[in-house]
């Protein structure tokens, strides 16, 4: 039996998240004000009492589930013993604390330095993404390699989950894809309410940025392996973790494939630290696929 730890991205913020944190656990509070300070503003009074649409700031969003997972995760004591960690896209950043690879300051100022990167990637190139339900994969990635030949940038981003997987690019070539995908069979092609187009060839300016900031940050060995959205697989080395981390702005989040590796290397038992519980529906239909005979436990911190 093997328990892994598992962490959210962009999207699952919600008014208030925190707040029982901060107002039950002294190590919360010291935690929120220490990230008020790192920010240079209170972004506890936006995840506390914050209008959803203010929760949307890309400066606020990111750092806010980051941070709303990692004190989380401070708080729960001997329970949090992991043997195993990932994050989806923003998630991993989280992972990476969790295991013990950056320090919570680090890690903070990277997310933060992250959101803005790609807050300006966005602003350069116009963007979007789509979700694309009960489609094949494979025609997915025919339909995408189609409409980029032609001059549109549009990719696949994340796969999520058999039969859920979110394509990435420019505007008009989101559109041409949505149509494509809804001919061909999917269930529903839905362009998302999103910034850009994240994990697609667009984000490469916020990426160069990243890259900088993250070589400069001490990466530190891990007390147990992080698997990578990048790579889908177990990785210890810190060296690799980076250069993992610097491509995953550009390359798919690989989740079905994250989960079903973590599965076949022994987890049984998977817990969701973080706002929502998305994850945790995420790993059940993933778990169905590829392990249905056995038993996958799934909770939330």
């Amino acid at each position: 039996m093997k328990n892994a730890f598992i962490f959210p991205g962009q999207g699952s913020q919600f008014s208030g998240m925190g707040k029982d944190l901060y107002d039950n656990s002294e190590l919360a509070k010291t935690m929120f004000h220490q990230a008020n300070d790192i920010l240079g503003f209170n972004i506890t009074d936006v995840m506390f009492s914050g209008s959803d649409e203010e929760l949307k700031q890309t400066k606020v969003t990111q750092p806010a589930i980051f941070l709303h997972s990692v004190i989380l995760a401070a708080t729960l004591g001997d329970s949090f013993r992991p043997d195993m960690v990932a994050g989806h896209s923003l998630g991993e950043f989280s992972a990476l604390v969790a295991n013990k690879t950056l320090n919570f300051e680090s890690a903070l100022t990277l997310v933060s330095k992250r959101a803005q990167a790609m807050q300006k990637a966005c602003e350069i190139n116009p963007s979007t993404m789509a979700a694309v339900l009960n489609l094949d994969d494979a025609v997915i990635e025919t339909i995408c390699k189609e409409i980029s030949d032609s001059g549109h940038v549009v990719v696949a981003a994340n796969y999520n989950c058999p039969g859920q997987l979110v394509i990435s690019g420019s505007i008009e070539g989101i559109n041409m894809a949505c149509e494509k995908m809804k001919a061909a069979g999917a269930k529903r092609a839905l362009v998302l309410p999103v910034g850009g187009a994240f994990h697609s060839p667009l984000m490469e300016p916020a990426r160069v940025e990243l890259e900088a900031a993250i070589n400069a940050t001490t990466f530190n060995q891990p007390i147990c392996p992080v698997y990578q959205n990048v790579t889908a697989s177990a990785v210890s080395n810190p060296d690799e973790i980076k250069k993992n981390l610097v491509s995953q702005l550009t390359a798919p989040v690989k989740w079905t494939q994250t989960v079903a590796q973590m599965i076949a290397d022994g987890a049984t038992h998977f817990t969701e630290v973080g706002p929502g519980k998305v994850l945790q529906g995420l790993v059940k239909k993933v778990a169905s696929t590829v392990a249905p005979d056995s038993t996958i436990e799934t909770t939330s911190a």
